[in-house]
């Protein structure tokens, strides 16, 4: 047997279990949404991946939906010219949108589609697994047995190790895993939800009985408010920027910018970003430590059009042990928006 020879440096990176999981995944991540496949293609994926790698991520993350499947083509390019020791990175795809085919069986989250959406997503990656598979959306005109049925069926055809779920509600992923005990399935163990310091109800509050009693995993998406916690909204719309380039998504949230609630929430950004050059760091850094100091939080999936995107953020890192209790609640202070605990 030839030995396969590693070529991963953790450096300072922090690893934490997939929820109940066995599994580690790096603190940060990189995710293919709105950027691979769509406006950066060819080298630039390949060479955000690999800074992504030279900073200790392991754990980098697609779905079927972005850019119709051209996500998953581009990043499974650059995995194949990488050429990482297959057992050495983390992969997950989500299916529920399908590609935009109009055929009824090529979305949603019937068997068919669950088993065969994941066939299609591993020609696309040039994979022959992926480890986490998530069902992307809560699908309503699926049982939820078949729903469960599915991606027990998927992991042990040995297509997945583990599936999730994303942005269903607390009673839904409760539901499944109901469902798993009772029929002897595979249960779920990590939701992927929306998580940062202007969007935390679901978070802190509807999922906590998940982690009290399953220790649920997360692996957040959109850390920095779509770019609203780096500060560089503060004067406008700069052009390059997610708001710019991806007007289809972030109609609502422009408006919002110039609202009164949006002068207000930039206005609180100015004031995170005075505790962050206190601490040494800039406004997107401090924001994702914040968010990497949630114990409930397994992964933080960054997102990144250039390498040095990726090596600047990975360097929230220095920021997360000078989060003391002091300094978390000079920031509550300012977000004035924690949620209630619940009783």
């Amino acid at each position: 047997m030839v030995a396969v020879e590693s070529k991963y440096e953790a450096h300072d990176m922090e690893f934490r279990r997939l929820g109940p999981a066995g599994l580690k995944v790096s603190v940060f991540s990189l995710g293919g949404w709105l950027t691979y496949g769509g406006t950066q293609k060819g080298n630039i994926v390949k060479d955000c991946m690999q800074a992504a790698w030279d900073n200790g991520i392991n754990f980098f993350d697609t779905a079927e939906v972005y850019s119709k499947g051209e996500c998953e083509v581009e990043m499974g390019q650059a995995l194949k010219e990488l050429a990482w020791p297959r057992d050495e990175y983390v992969l997950s795809t989500k299916v529920f949108f399908g590609t935009g085919r109009q055929e009824p069986n090529t979305r949603g989250l019937s068997k068919k589609h669950i088993v065969e959406g994941l066939k299609s997503s591993l020609a696309r990656l040039q994979q022959p697994y992926v480890d986490v598979y998530f069902a992307h959306r809560f699908d309503p005109n699926v049982p939820m047995k078949e729903i469960v049925e599915a991606f027990t069926q998927a992991i042990q055809l040995n297509l997945t190790y583990y599936w999730g779920t994303s942005e269903w509600s607390a009673q839904q992923i409760q539901e499944a895993i109901d469902v798993a005990e009772k029929y002897n399935l595979i249960a779920p163990i990590v939701e992927q939800p929306q998580y940062n310091a202007f969007h935390r109800e679901r978070f802190e509050q509807e999922y906590a009985p998940l982690y009290k009693k399953y220790q649920y995993g997360t692996t957040i998406w959109s850390p920095l408010a779509s770019g609203l916690l780096t500060g560089k909204y503060d004067k406008g719309i700069p052009e390059g920027s997610r708001f710019a380039t991806n007007k289809e998504f972030f109609g609502d949230s422009l408006k919002m910018l110039e609202s009164d609630e949006g002068k207000a929430k930039l206005e609180k950004v100015r004031k995170l970003g005075k505790i962050a050059e206190r601490l040494g760091g800039t406004t997107a850094q401090l924001s994702l430590a914040w968010a990497a100091k949630n114990e409930n939080v397994s992964t933080i999936i960054l997102g990144a059009t250039k390498p040095q995107q990726v090596h600047d953020n990975c360097k929230a890192l220095k920021l997360l042990p000078k989060l003391t209790a002091e300094v978390m609640e000079e920031i509550e202070g300012i977000l004035q928006n924690k949620p209630k605990a619940q009783l």
